[in-house]
């Protein structure tokens, strides 16, 4: 087999690894074992080849680092509607508990239970309909509708 035929054997295995891993570095790693298998065909030496290859591999790399596309984006998971089904909801709270210096509280039957509900900042503590904004533990955080 061929050089030539090896680089583009590594880079089709690093482009299934990819597909399974879902993170771009192998990807840009594959890309470099491309780029090594070209030099082979231009007919380049061993050693060229790996060097071609490591070097294009660690641009793509540090250029797909610098880009923030392979960086995840950070969302809390209390106020994520796709990690918790609650937020968003709508629910009736009927009388609020009121201490100065500290957030309005309730207590509610949503979904067959008893809650603890604490109104989000700026709120306006009257009974109603309120949405829930945020899951804390068995508190739900709630804002007027």
């Amino acid at each position: 087999m061929s050089d030539w035929m090896i680089w583009f054997a590594i880079a089709c295995v690093l482009v299934g690894l990819e597909m399974a891993s879902g993170t771009f570095y192998l990807l840009m790693i594959a890309i470099g074992a491309a780029a090594g298998g070209i030099a082979a065909l231009l007919g380049l030496d061993g050693l060229a080849q790996c060097v071609v290859a490591a070097l294009l591999a660690a641009i793509a790399t540090f250029g797909l680092r610098r880009s923030g596309f392979a960086k995840k984006a950070v969302v809390d998971a209390n106020r994520d509607p796709n990690v918790n089904l609650d937020v968003g909801q709508l629910l009736e709270v009927h009388a609020w508990h009121v201490v100065a210096g500290a957030a309005a509280t309730a207590r509610v039957r949503y979904r067959g239970a008893l809650w603890d509900v604490e109104l989000e900042e700026g709120g306006h503590p009257v009974a109603g309909a309120f949405v829930i904004r945020e899951a804390r533990g068995n508190r739900l955080i709630v804002s007027n509708v």
